[in-house]
């Protein structure tokens, strides 16, 4: 480790020691790079700390910050102890959608019931889902406000809802300890990695799942054809684009579905401008034909 190269953002740090990343044979079978830990609108810098340290316990290192209130933070170093490599190397961006705009799976911590269901998980199922995942795309696990959670319209972000079955006597977890328990599974299923048997043949599949970016364009050129055509009114959606992401994110559509249902959207566009343009023209012709007083 070269102690002379040290991050700008370092500087501002007091200094303490920086530990390096532990790794024995099983971070050779998986790779936990392909798993980002979002964390959205954090209020408490410590809280940012306590949740790399308890990444860097689980063997991930990718975090991204959306909009956090106070960073980067001498208390976010503290509490981090040993995973300050985490902070120095955390992505900040502005919007949930910019940080997972190249994941092909986004799974959302929830605690609150939805008015509109969404696929759930348990934080097992999720960490099987998350590391299987990763061995072809990347990966989010988002995690929201500590007061509030993620709002409605970050949560149809995501694909899948994960919720810790905490006593409902006291069911609020502190966020680095919510982390923690999502991040451990992740850990267990790549760990069991070699235990499991062949994949069969029939979950191979030929084309990459279509990422967060890709879907988002998506929708936008969806609802765009569904107003045009009035299927949709903006002015009273009545929850149909909720309904068509939960649909949309429940089927999981690779990049060439994603590519027919642009083309059917991009024809239906052009037939529309088609006729509008022949309406305009017969029109003009008409008027034309007009005898004149």
């Amino acid at each position: 480790m070269n102690i002379l190269a040290v991050s700008p953002r370092q500087r501002i740090y007091p200094a303490i020691i920086r530990a390096s990343l532990f790794t024995n044979s099983d971070s050779k079978m998986f790779d936990f790079n392909q798993i980002c830990v979002v964390l959205v609108n954090t209020s408490h810098p410590g809280n940012i700390g306590a949740t790399a340290r308890a990444m860097k316990n689980m063997g991930l290192s990718k975090l991204t910050l959306v909009q956090p209130e106070d960073f980067p933070s001498g208390v976010a170093v503290g509490r981090a102890v040993s995973a300050v490599d985490i902070l120095d190397n955390a992505r900040v961006v502005s919007s949930l959608q910019e940080a997972v705009e190249r994941c092909g799976l986004v799974i959302g911590a929830s605690a609150r019931s939805r008015n509109i269901p969404w696929p759930m998980v348990s934080p097992e199922q999720c960490g099987e889902k998350a590391v299987a995942e990763a061995t072809v795309n990347k990966v989010a696990l988002v995690f929201g406000r500590e007061d509030a959670g993620l709002n409605n319209e970050e949560l149809q972000l995501c694909h899948f809802h994960v919720q810790i079955p905490a006593d409902p006597n006291y069911s609020s977890l502190n966020l680095s300890a919510a982390v923690m328990v999502v991040c451990y599974e992740v850990r267990k299923a790549a760990l069991a990695l070699d235990e499991r048997p062949a994949v069969a043949e029939d979950e191979h599949w030929d084309q990459e799942k279509a990422n967060s970016e890709q879907v988002e364009h998506f929708y936008v050129h969806l609802e765009r054809v569904m107003t045009a055509i009035k299927f949709h009114d903006p002015e009273n959606p009545r929850q149909l684009m909720p309904r068509m992401r939960r649909l949309f994110s429940r089927i999981r559509i690779d990049v060439m579905e994603m590519n027919i249902l642009r083309g059917i959207l991009s024809n239906i566009e052009y037939r529309l401008d088609s006729e509008k343009k022949l309406k305009a023209q017969l029109e003009g012709n008409e008027s034309d034909e007009e005898p004149q007083q």
